[in-house]
């Protein structure tokens, strides 16, 4: 028989404990972690890759609606909303055939839930996509032994190095869960460099290079490569041809 792998996001730890205890009774799926929030959830969704996650909707500074946002589609796991709201307010997940659990939580229904993925007789994948938030309005980063949320028109720039996806302002620098992949699809952020996104109203001077090569200097004197493939269309979005 084939067994999922479980993580439970809910910043309730007596919600996630009794989540775990209920599918510990349960076939065929093993939880393996859980989170208290939707930046330790973001970071163990991508490091652990489940399954599927319960995912609680009401959460601090992140939502699980705003979480939902941040995944890549292309990898992200099966989601069940897990919701205080009233049999009236979730009437809309059931219109859309989405998948929900209701607080407190119905052993029954969680069999089901549990038994419905496991047959794939419901894909929440496309379902998840079409919930979920087409712009972030915040990054959550980390560094320094904190927890940062940074306004996404703060953002002067973004990029990967060895440590992982970079995310800078005219004051501070973070590490971020988000893949540039996401950061370009839903934020203004624009591609200038395979390792580099740019927000264009940082931008205070374009040094043009020879080769075809460009260098972006951003109001607090950072330096941003633009490789040729991206020059063009920089120009054009400026307003230059």
């Amino acid at each position: 028989m084939t067994t999922m792998t479980a993580l439970i996001i809910d910043d309730e730890c007596f919600a996630r404990e009794e989540l775990v205890e209920l599918l510990a009774d349960m076939e065929g799926i093993n939880v393996i972690d859980q989170a208290s929030n939707a930046i330790e959830g973001l970071k163990k969704i991508n490091s652990l890759k489940p399954d599927v996650v319960f995912l609680d909707i009401q959460m601090p500074q992140i939502t699980g609606i705003e979480l939902l946002g941040m995944l890549d589609p292309d990898s992200m796991p099966n989601v069940v909303f897990v919701t205080a709201y009233d049999q009236y307010a979730v009437q809309a997940f059931e219109d859309n055939a989405f998948d929900y659990l209701l607080k407190p939580i119905d052993p029954a229904r969680l069999n089901k839930t549990v038994n419905r993925l496991l047959k794939h007789e419901q894909k929440t994948h496309d379902l998840v996509q079409s919930m979920s938030p087409a712009t972030l309005d915040q990054i959550p980063c980390v560094g320094h032994n904190r927890i940062v949320i940074i306004p996404t028109l703060e953002v002067e720039c973004a990029f990967s190095d060895i440590t992982g996806v970079q995310v800078k302002t005219a004051t501070q620098q973070a590490n971020s869960q988000l893949s540039l992949k996401i950061l370009e699809e839903k934020t203004p952020l624009l591609r200038c460099h395979r390792q580099y996104l740019i927000n264009v109203k940082s931008i205070k001077e374009i040094k043009l290079l020879e080769h075809g090569l460009a260098e972006i200097i951003t109001h607090s004197d950072f330096s941003v490569p633009v490789s040729r493939r991206y020059l063009k269309n920089l120009k054009e979005t400026l307003g230059f041809q």
